[in-house]
């Protein structure tokens, strides 16, 4: 059976893969590491990446962390025990061109004791322009890992996402979603925990060659200021999702997280316009009229 050491040992190797694909991938800049331990247990690698010649700022970051958890914790989950552990991958990555799209994957695991553990993530993909050959290409991907494992998954997953990501204030979704999944056992998945594990990481490993081919489709496509302002208000909206409803942000917050990392999801810079309104027949008013709950890409 496998357990918490070995999983955190697994995603920690994880991260120094993405880590370096990225870095390759941009060819510019190098990420630095800070290590930090968590007051009441734990700790972690943040790797931060800024200023390079596609990413403008992106984060790779691991964690293992255990403790007491928090009251409000214990009844949102709706759980007696007080002792925890947690380990996971998180990723965010801002480019500078609005032609690439913001990409965030987290891989986690969550244990109270042997009975209560489960497992959590996804891939979204949030593009600033919707270019449907592209996110035709990336569901399809995504449905290739889960097809692995299960034939329902995809379908079940990619509604999950749909519903978690989605701005109820902007009755919008955050970009074109991808696949979402939450404390995730074997009696809800069908599938041993052991296979639900070996899921997580075949999904993190997607993710390297998935955002290349992403990247590589849009790294060198010209933008206009115009453009440039468009990305800065999509990313406004990114802030406003990861600080209202993320539960991610929220449990790092309520768990006594370190601040730094779980806020390393947000982008250098972003913008918010008054009562923006696009123009019509735009690539803008396109991109709006896609942000919508049960497209089907595949």
């Amino acid at each position: 059976m496998i357990n918490k050491d070995q999983i955190a040992d697994q995603y920690k190797l994880i991260q120094d893969e993405i880590s370096a694909a990225l870095e390759s991938l941009d060819g510019k800049a190098k990420f630095q590491e800070e290590i930090w331990e968590r007051e009441g247990g734990g700790g972690g690698r943040t790797r931060i990446i800024q200023h390079g010649d596609i990413l403008e700022k992106g984060g790779v970051n691991f964690s293992a962390v255990y403790g007491k958890l928090p009251e409000a914790i214990k009844k949102a989950f709706a759980v007696e025990e007080d002792d925890f552990f947690a380990t996971g991958v998180s990723i965010v990555i801002h480019p500078n061109n609005p032609w690439v799209p913001i990409i965030h994957m987290n891989i986690r695991y969550f244990e109270l004791n042997e009975e209560l553990r489960w497992f959590g993530g996804g891939i979204d993909l949030t593009p600033h322009y919707v270019i449907e050959e592209d996110a035709q290409y990336f569901h399809q991907e995504l449905k290739k890992v889960c097809d692995q494992f299960k034939d329902s998954f995809y379908q079940e997953f990619k509604d999950w996402a749909d519903q978690y990501f989605f701005i109820k204030h902007r009755n919008e979704t955050r970009g074109i979603g991808g696949i979402f999944y939450d404390k995730l056992t074997p009696s809800k998945a069908g599938i041993s925990n052991e296979a639900i594990f070996d899921f997580s990481c075949a999904l993190g490993r997607a993710f390297p060659k998935i955002y290349a081919e992403l990247v590589n489709r849009n790294r060198a496509k010209e933008y206009t200021e115009e453009e440039k302002q468009w990305q800065l208000l999509r990313r406004g909206r990114y802030v406003e999702f990861n600080l209202v409803y993320d539960s991610g942000t929220k449990f790092g917050l309520e768990t006594n997280g370190r601040i730094e990392s779980i806020l390393m999801s947000l982008p250098e810079q972003a913008n918010w316009f008054y009562n923006f309104i696009p123009k019509s027949d735009s690539l803008e008013e396109k991109t709006l009229s896609l942000l919508k709950k049960g497209v089907q890409w595949v």
